[in-house]
């Protein structure tokens, strides 16, 4: 679709569900280039290109962010909230992956302008649709840059 593939940052502490993922990105169709970290606090250190994360070329900055709420050491709420509050972070598209149902959780994420909010398991054809029409987007961004 473009000449540079998309960025995707999988957020996700889950082996079995980062298989998922990256199994439902391949189905999409587009040209990925899939990273993950496995909490909050990785999440923030490879935005912020700190610690294993400090070059820009082996942590490119994402097209989109793909986020599980519920994660070790800093949950995917609090990188939320930090990432939308960051004027150099807080257009990055972000997808929930999540396993909650919680309405508060729901509301939160909306209230930051999340772009979805998807509850696991993800039906196998939502989440290609998904980042299939992100890659039309993606495609018409770079088109014009």
């Amino acid at each position: 679709m473009s000449s540079r593939p998309i960025v995707i940052l999988l957020a996700e502490d889950n082996p079995g569900d980062r298989r998922f993922t990256s199994l439902m990105l391949e189905e999409s169709g587009l040209e990925v280039d899939l990273r993950h970290v496995e909490d909050g606090q990785q999440l923030m250190d490879y935005l912020h290109h700190r610690g294993a994360y400090n070059d820009p070329a082996t942590a490119p900055h994402p097209g989109l962010i793909l986020l599980d709420l519920h994660m070790p050491r800093k949950d995917g709420r609090e990188a939320l909230e930090e990432i939308k509050a960051d004027p150099r972070l807080q257009a990055i598209p972000i997808v929930v992956l999540t396993g909650s149902e919680e309405d508060n959780d729901k509301w939160q994420s909306f209230d930051l302008r999340v772009s979805h909010y998807l509850v696991k398991p993800v039906d196998a054809k939502v989440l290609p649709e998904l980042i299939r029409d992100f890659g039309f987007y993606w495609q018409s961004i770079q088109h014009n840059a």
